[in-house]
């Protein structure tokens, strides 16, 4: 496929720009929902510059919605950082892991079993499978699982933790977080009741410097969007950030050079419209 994300030329020549894509509130909705602007416009960016989507979901959940964006050559970032996919349609499964950072979930794990000793539990592993507790509420993971003891969690490397609370409200969840006084891992709080934990000083931003570096794109020529908390060191990274509408943290807000609208009035659409000076035909 032509002009494909990360394959080196757009219409004007060499790209320049690399830009770092949430997914979850700002390319679909919570409900899933990608409306055909953000998608238009997505594949238009990707024509002029390296569009690198960036998120917490894992491998499986990620394709998916890069299947729907039509972007299957280039650069994904997944896991919140922890892991680096080079896309390729020609290769088995349409990706390699050209990066991972694992770390030991034990010390984390049985801190927070303490305090949250009924919640759900899951790691992703380094063969990118998921290990849980039990499995999750319908619609909030992706992908085959299997079903593990804590203690199996606890023993296995992982790239990724999920700690997942349904006996909390998102306000009671992070307060409980905060409490509890994580050190030497990443940590971001979801929109609801969700713990994300990765290996320290691993974030989206640090996947993409790494990202950024290899491309031999300068710092100035950076962009980044994004809604939730795990979002925060992205945007600051990058030169030039964007928070969307329906983001609802102080500190995201704060992190970003400016606000576009929410995810259901096509923001991202927006957003990259007027960086990249798009033209998308309505």
């Amino acid at each position: 496929m032509s002009g494909a994300a990360g394959s080196g030329t757009g219409r004007g020549g060499p790209r320049r720009a690399l830009v770092g894509i949430d997914i979850d509130g700002t390319i679909v909705d919570h409900d899933d929902r990608l409306s055909e602007r953000v998608r238009r416009t997505v594949r238009a960016a990707s024509e002029v510059a390296h569009v690198v989507i960036a998120t917490g979901r894992s491998t499986d959940g990620t394709l998916e919605v890069l299947d729907r964006l039509d972007l299957l050559r280039g650069t994904a970032v997944v896991s919140n950082g922890a892991v680096t996919l080079g896309l390729d349609p020609d290769l088995p499964r349409g990706y390699e892991v050209t990066e991972s950072i694992s770390f030991d979930p034990a010390p984390a794990l049985a801190l927070i079993r303490e305090h949250l000793p009924s919640a759900l539990y899951g790691v992703e592993t380094e063969s990118l499978d998921k290990l849980l507790t039990q499995a999750f509420p319908e619609g909030e993971l992706s992908g085959p699982y299997r079903v593990g003891s804590f203690e199996e969690l606890s023993a296995t490397r992982a790239l990724r933790v999920i700690v997942r609370s349904l006996d909390h409200t998102p306000e009671e969840f992070e307060q409980i977080v905060q409490r509890i006084g994580l050190n030497s891992v990443a940590y971001a709080v979801g929109w609801s009741a969700w713990l994300d934990l990765a290996p320290e000083g691993v974030s989206k931003a640090s996947a993409l410097e790494s990202v950024r570096r290899r491309l031999g794109v300068e710092p100035g020529d950076t962009y980044a969007i994004g809604d939730g908390r795990n979002d925060i060191e992205m945007l600051q990274w990058a030169a030039r950030s964007a928070a969307m509408g329906n983001a609802l943290d102080d500190d995201v807000r704060a992190a970003a050079d400016e606000q576009v609208p929410p995810v259901t009035e096509d923001g991202l659409a927006v957003f990259l419209e007027r960086v990249l000076d798009l033209d998308v035909a309505a």
